[in-house]
């Protein structure tokens, strides 16, 4: 009895993750449009599943930001501005530099400075690899790896979950606008200096150098931010922005 409880459990967990992952799959392709109203029962019809994943899986975006509750009920896919992109990558920027901080004045393990230093190692080797067509997956995969280690070594779980918020905006997260940085002429720079500050921002904590550790992480968002002013200006290069069709554009002279 107990194993079959189980089962029902595994089961219901599995339902609902995949609610949650094609939910929102359908927010960031823009198939369910900015403003729409979305409904539990019209979810259930589209996602195939019951109405409870349905309802945890909506609750679970109106979470992440990328729904919101309506007086009338239900729930409608959100719109941002370029104004609260822009402050989203800045709340992210600021959180990290936070975490820099509290890991420097609190002290880090070796085997975390190892860790991280290991995964900048890897990175190395890949712009060292492929200086004119760098393998984008890896480096996404690799930074979001580095920028994981450098949270964690912060050790503080209100951090770690605001960190988590402000990263489930897709276009506010650590490698969101790398796609388009692959656009510039300017890519194999803009990664050296990234690159650059990563290695700066962990021998500033290893050094317990707080104010400099959090200084360069804030300065490392600044990154973000000159690839989605890139962006804002080229429809080519929007299309690579994850959630994209949430970004309510003002129009330009």
């Amino acid at each position: 009895m107990i194993k079959a409880a189980e089962n029902g459990n595994d089961r219901s967990v599995t339902q609902t993750v995949r609610a949650q992952l094609a939910l929102r799959d359908l927010v960031l392709r823009g198939e369910l449009n900015p403003g729409e109203r979305v409904s539990e029962l019209q979810m259930v019809e589209r996602l195939g599943v019951s109405r409870t994943p349905v309802r945890s899986a909506l609750i679970r975006l109106e979470e992440e930001g990328l729904l919101e509750a309506i007086p009338s009920g239900g729930f409608s896919v959100k719109t941002f501005s370029e104004k609260e992109v822009f402050e989203a990558i800045e709340i992210r920027g600021t959180l990290e530099g936070l975490a820099a901080r509290l890991a420097a004045e609190r002290g880090v393990s070796r085997t975390e400075i190892r860790n991280a230093a290991n995964c900048l190692e890897a990175i190395d080797e890949l712009m060292r690899r492929d200086t004119t067509d760098i393998d984008l997956s890896r480096y996404v995969e690799l930074n979001a790896q580095f920028h994981e280690i450098l949270v964690g070594m912060a050790d503080s779980q209100a951090l770690t979950r605001q960190l988590e918020r402000a990263s489930a905006l897709p276009f506010a997260s650590p490698s969101a606008l790398v796609p388009v940085q692959s656009r510039s002429p300017e890519m194999n720079y803009i990664l050296s200096v990234a690159q650059d500050q990563h290695h700066c921002v962990l021998a500033a904590i290893e050094r317990r150098e707080g104010a400099r550790a959090e200084a360069i992480m804030r300065e490392h968002a600044r990154i973000a931010h000159r690839n989605l002013e890139r962006a804002l200006t080229n429809q080519r290069d929007m299309d690579l922005v994850p959630g994209s069709a949430l970004i309510k554009r003002r129009i330009r002279a």
